[in-house]
């Protein structure tokens, strides 16, 4: 009797820890899984890769910004670009639908948001939570660049990123500031002396090794592996900024220095030609970006922001320079519909072609265009009378933003180089005196035009 009450015992005891075990196991799944973000959704079937690292950081990141109202888009290069090939079939997701994760849960170390700071209200309070939700959290702050050309407010710092790490993954938040000219701006990401360079792998960000600049993107929310997101609306468009954002702040200290050592011209004269420059200027600008051409500071223009921040006053003139491979037919009638007549027409586009139109007041637009060579650029120079062709050579350069004049504008990256082409070594000394023909160190004669082509290459109006 003894040893059949101990063999059911005994199988009462292993019937009772496995029960036990079960309900371990099904406590785990259901319960602590959908606690930690990785249970199953509503949908039917398995959901294949949702107890990923980094799935479970960007839930708890967004279940964070939602509740702190933190405003936020995602701007990750990488997950953008799956989007934009299957945008269709994303617009039409509803939370919860996906079988699988298609855009959050490949390894990876960031995954990269955008922080809109203008509409931002509860900066203070965020922290903290995160960091109770398991977030470790780094700040990274710099002076203000807007506020450079300012004595008394230089210096201040504002917030330029934030990296969040939960478990192995980090989410890196690019802080997007507004800048005049309605765009987007962020800083260049760089270290303290005390902050821990181990903390994440920060070779590894995309975005932060210089400032950037970007079009202010419309925004739309859309569901990815079951989590709701805002994203831009055309992430085409912003994947196309991303490699060209590079941005170059105007030397505000070196400005100022220059206009205690040269006097600024405030001239009501002076004033004027400034304030009728920043209109055509303005309008070019809006005339190129309507065609789809993009163009930059070239000559006198170029000069001026990289000197003194400014419109060089006794320049007269507008100086702006495009890639002959970014020409379009219809160039001239845009600028005649938007109320700049042709002034004249030096060239043609397979050789030394420039355009120039009339402004206000004597105003003028020159436009000139750069044809690229193995080792050099170069644009080219007509003499009207004589039919001699001019080449002024500029080693290879590549385009950055900047804002000049309450607009983002592009400048040669390589701004001292191709400054100290056109004017020589000696580009920080105002000289008023210019002859186009002879005065750029890198000027050469190019031959002169056959009288047969004058008709075509020399158009004057």
């Amino acid at each position: 009797m003894s040893r059949i009450n101990k063999n059911v015992l005994l199988a009462l005891l292993t019937l009772t820890s496995s029960a036990f075990l079960l309900f371990q196991l099904y406590y785990y799944k259901y319960y602590l899984s959908a606690k930690n973000g990785t249970g199953s959704s509503k949908s039917k079937g398995n959901r294949i890769g949702f107890d990923s690292t980094q799935w479970r950081a960007v839930k708890k990141f967004i279940m964070l910004t939602s509740s702190q109202n933190v405003p936020v888009f995602l701007i990750d290069p990488w997950i953008l670009e799956l989007i934009n090939k299957n945008l269709e079939q994303v617009k039409n997701a509803s939370q919860g639908s996906a079988s699988d994760c298609r855009f959050l849960c490949v390894p990876r170390d960031f995954t990269a948001f955008a922080l809109q700071y203008h509409l931002w209200k509860n900066e203070d309070g965020w922290f903290p939570i995160a960091e109770n939700m398991g977030f470790q959290c780094l700040k990274i702050e710099s002076k203000d660049p807007r506020l450079d050309g300012i004595d008394s407010l230089s210096g201040t710092e504002i917030p330029l990123h934030y990296v969040c790490k939960l478990a192995t993954h980090a989410v890196h938040v690019v802080v997007f500031h507004e800048r005049s000219g309605n765009y987007l701006w962020h800083g260049h990401l760089r270290l303290k002396g005390h902050m821990d360079r181990k903390f994440v792998p920060f070779r590894k960000l995309q975005f932060g090794r210089y400032p950037g600049a970007f079009d202010r993107p419309e925004l739309q929310q859309v569901t990815i592996d079951g989590l709701d997101v805002l994203i831009p609306k055309d992430p085409g468009h912003f994947l196309e900024e991303v490699p060209h954002s590079r941005f170059i702040e105007c030397r505000y200290k070196e400005a100022r220095a220059f206009l205690q050592q040269y006097l600024d011209d405030n001239s009501v004269d002076a004033m004027a030609f400034r304030k009728r420059a920043k209109e055509l200027l303005q309008l070019a600008a809006k005339t190129l970006n309507e065609l789809g051409v993009p163009f930059w500071l070239s000559s006198g223009t170029c000069l001026g922001w990289y000197r003194q921040c400014s419109i060089i006053p006794y320049s007269k003139d507008v100086d702006l320079g495009i890639f002959i491979q970014d020409y379009k037919p219809d160039i001239i009638l845009a600028f005649q519909n938007a109320g700049l007549p042709l002034k004249h027409k030096f060239g043609k586009v397979e050789d030394s072609l420039e355009l120039s139109f009339q402004g206000k007041d004597d105003v003028k637009l020159d436009i000139f265009f750069f044809y690229e060579e193995t080792d050099h650029m170069w644009n080219g120079g007509t003499q009207a009378k004589t039919g001699k062709k001019f080449k002024y050579l500029f080693p290879k350069f590549t385009l950055c933003w900047t804002e000049f004049v309450d607009m983002k504008v592009h400048v040669p990256c390589e701004t001292v180089d191709y400054i100290e082409a056109n004017y020589g070594k000696t580009w920080k000394i105002p000289v008023q005196t210019w002859d186009w023909k002879s005065s750029p160190p890198n000027v050469q004669p190019n031959g002169i035009w056959p009288i047969s082509e004058w008709d075509e290459v020399i158009q004057l109006y």
